[in-house]
């Protein structure tokens, strides 16, 4: 007899990994003494519970910030990996700055050329201004002179050609000088651009925080636009849960829901703090955004549920005690007529030291164990 019960134990074992072929209700195979003696027989409760829909979704920080780059620049350092606490201004990657030291270099060198060139059409100009005024007063004492006969025509000539030269030379220095003014406008700009490019090549912490995730190593290339670390800014996590669209109405803004956290196998009290107001085509679903309390062992990236309350429904529950599991079969002693016998079940919630009955028992009927 011995041996015939354990085959049958091994049996189970044997179909406990396809537990969707097995129906709950009497198993025939598995039938206990009718005298067996139990410490506890009691009944099948039914009991009016309210439902809860579980809404799964992902932990994740209240506020977050990505670092990236604003040029382009191999990175030499990276000074922090996750899990580590940064605070604001700190250097958390340095860019090789050569290439961006000497453009500032350059930069600097062409508005020292441009200041120079400035200098030099203020000395031209004294001279040219000068050289303007005399010419301009020896033509004007010429035409006095050729009015009187004094003079010859070719005199005058002379003396105009000189005026007319001293006049556009003047011209020519001051369009130099408001060239050298525009190059010397255009090299500050140029100095200031190389001067916060070479600024860009440390980049640092823009809050305190924490190092969520690297996404860079030093050699790699750093661009604008490519995300390098992802920093935690405050140590409030919230989950951001998909619910429903059948269901989005029962979820109110402000309110308190709970949240289970099987991973650490903590539940919590959050509160809604948001409600993205359209839903996803593909899934028909909510993003609720609740916010979570500060737990030890919780962190971004876990799975979580948001418990959804539903009117109340006729549930059925037995001690959890009771409830035999093999793999991931659920057995539990029925009282069948006046034998014992194993019966599948699928159960649900626990509630305290009871558990739901899914499927494989009925109110009132009597168990043991």
């Amino acid at each position: 007899m011995e041996k015939k019960y354990l085959l049958l134990f091994m049996i189970l074992i044997f179909f406990a990994c396809d537990n969707d072929k097995i129906q709950p209700g009497f198993s025939k195979n598995s039938i206990t003494d009718q005298n067996s003696n139990f410490q506890y027989i009691i009944n099948v409760e039914q009991k009016l519970i309210s439902g809860v829909y579980e809404a799964v979704g992902t932990i994740r920080p209240l506020t977050e910030s990505v670092i990236e780059a604003q040029i382009n620049a191999q990175v030499l350092k990276v000074n922090y990996v996750p899990g580590n606490t940064v605070k604001k201004g700190q250097i958390l990657i340095s860019l090789d700055s050569r290439q961006m030291a000497t453009k500032l270099q350059q930069a600097r060198e062409g508005l020292s050329i441009a200041n120079n060139n400035l200098q030099q059409t203020y000395k031209s100009m004294d001279e040219a201004e000068a050289g303007l005024e005399q010419a301009k007063s020896a033509y004007n004492r010429t035409k006095k002179l050729f009015a009187a006969d004094i003079v010859t025509s070719q005199k005058l000539e002379i003396d105009k050609s000189a005026f007319l030269q001293a006049k556009a030379r003047l011209e020519k220095i001051q369009e130099a000088q408001l060239s050298a003014k525009a190059s010397i406008r255009q090299a500050r700009e140029i100095v200031k651009e190389a001067g916060i490019g070479l600024g860009y090549a440390n980049i640092t912490s823009p809050a305190n925080g924490v190092v969520a995730k690297r996404l860079i190593d030093p050699g790699d290339l750093a661009v604008p636009g490519k995300p390098l670390l992802v920093i935690q800014t405050s140590g409030a996590l919230r989950l951001e849960a998909s619910v429903r669209e059948s269901l989005i109405n029962k979820v109110i803004q402000g309110n308190e829901y709970e949240v289970k956290i099987q991973t650490v196998g903590e539940s919590v009290v959050s509160v809604i703090e948001e409600i993205v107001p359209y839903a996803d085509p593909a899934t028909r679903t909510f993003i609720v955004k609740a916010a979570l309390p500060k737990t030890p062992g919780i962190y971004p990236g876990m799975f979580g549920r948001l418990l959804i309350p539903l009117e109340k429904e006729n549930t059925l529950l037995i001690p959890e005690k009771a409830v035999t599991r093999v793999g991931q079969l659920e057995l539990v002693n029925v009282k069948n007529s006046n034998r014992w016998q194993r019966v599948y079940i699928k159960t649900g919630r626990i509630f305290g030291e009871k558990i739901e009955v899914l499927s494989g028992l009925s109110f009132d009927e009597i168990i043991g164990y």
